[in-house]
């Protein structure tokens, strides 16, 4: 399958394609690119209405039409790819299928567009590709790196590290940085680490693929965490607002006068209203029902 096969494959034959914006053969990667652009965006109220048949009826004609009107933002986030020296048309390619995989997981309750959700996934895509086929550190990248890199290795007596003589000696003969020369020998000394360790055993859990991806940064998780947050501060003032002094005074002092925990005791606060511990207790539960009620109308 060539680079843009797997998008070409979604677009929809005779006046459907027309209609699109595709009109002739995408056979090259300029091409592909104006066609896609041509492409209409949707509306909020089309994309929910499209997500939601998508998800209830399992409808991959909505489906299609959600990855085809955000193929540009695919391509844009692509291009900002292309300094890893590696084709535009495969970087599109593995974009596209972080779009697809973006298009089956995303939810339209969550209040959030597409574009936002799906950059998520396109991004972890190309990310996994640039792993897999560029080495992790360019060891002559400027004008003074290919000098050294092409010099260094000349000048070295044998694989000991230089002594500042030599360092000092190389750099005036080739005119760059003593710096540039004892990073370029620790570049040329190093060596590529495996993202992945060939075993099965327990070592795999050490290696740097066990580390690099995060699902915190996963969309579902970061809008989680934003609703918990808001939830603990708007939220949770919203349904003290809803108490009267007493009560709210109550809850306060059993539950959020320390981070711990360790608020008041019911005798305590019979103490100060001058109320039996249970009817403290009454007091609470009730406070805590209501709030309950106000936090699942604020959420």
């Amino acid at each position: 399958m060539t680079a843009l096969s797997a998008s070409s494959a979604l677009v929809p034959a005779g006046r459907q394609a027309l209609a699109l914006g595709f009109s002739g053969s995408l056979g090259n990667l300029d091409a592909y690119i104006a066609s896609v652009n041509r492409l209409p965006m949707l509306t909020q109220e089309e994309e929910v209405s499209l997500a939601r048949k998508l998800r209830d009826e399992g409808d991959l004609a909505s489906a299609q039409a959600m990855v085809m009107s955000h193929l540009r933002l695919v391509v844009s986030i692509a291009r900002g790819y292309l300094g890893y020296g590696l084709p535009h048309a495969d970087l599109i390619q593995e974009g596209n299928i972080g779009l697809m995989k973006a298009v089956k997981r995303f939810d339209p309750e969550q209040g959030v567009r597409l574009v936002s959700y799906a950059m998520h996934w396109i991004k972890a895509e190309i990310h996994e590709y640039i792993l897999r086929n560029w080495r992790m550190v360019k060891l002559a990248t400027t004008k003074s790196q290919r000098k050294l890199f092409f010099n260094l290795r000349s000048h070295k007596s044998g694989l000991d590290t230089m002594t500042p003589e030599q360092v000092d000696s190389l750099a005036k003969t080739l005119n760059v940085k003593r710096e540039d020369v004892t990073e370029m020998e620790m570049r040329l000394s190093g060596r590529d680490i495996a993202l992945e360790t060939p075993s099965d055993d327990e070592d795999d859990k050490f290696s740097p693929i066990g580390y690099l991806s995060s699902e915190h940064s996963e969309p579902l998780k970061v809008l989680e965490s934003r609703q918990y947050d808001r939830l603990q501060s708007d939220g949770l003032e919203t349904a003290l607002s809803q108490l009267d002094a007493r009560s709210r005074r109550i809850v306060e002092a059993r539950w959020l006068a320390n981070d711990d925990g360790s608020g008041a005791t019911l005798h305590e606060l019979a103490a100060e209203f001058g109320v039996s511990a249970e009817r403290i207790r009454q007091i609470e539960v009730a406070a805590m029902k209501k709030m309950k009620t106000a936090l699942a109308e604020f959420a």
